[in-house]
């Protein structure tokens, strides 16, 4: 199992430093939009699957909050952020669906 969590734990790293360096650009309204529309699109699917991170849901609430205040780099930053966290948790729930079966009881 721990192969499995260092997987994931480099998989959300990659994620994140992508989200992080497509946002030095400057970001606009539409840009947010977009962003945050993913986002949510990605959470949907991981509470279809049961599995919604809540920091997901801080990233989430982070973004509006910086959208709402006009700082709409933020905002974009955290919704891709919030995106990455999403698409982890639906990694996890798709590998682990299956990774139980290779568990060896002791």
């Amino acid at each position: 199992m721990s192969v499995i969590r260092s997987f994931i734990f480099s998989l959300i790293s990659a994620l994140l430093i992508a989200a992080a360096t497509s946002a030095l650009a400057a970001s606009s309204e539409a840009d947010f939009k977009a962003a945050y529309a993913a986002a949510e699109a990605a959470n949907k699917e991981a509470g279809t699957l049961r599995n919604q991170w809540t920091v997901t849901a801080a990233a989430m609430a982070a973004a509006k909050k910086a959208a709402e205040s006009g700082d709409f780099e933020k905002a974009v930053a955290q919704s891709k952020e919030a995106e990455a966290l999403a698409k982890a948790s639906i990694f996890q729930a798709t590998d682990e669906k299956e990774a139980w079966k290779a568990l060896e009881i002791k």
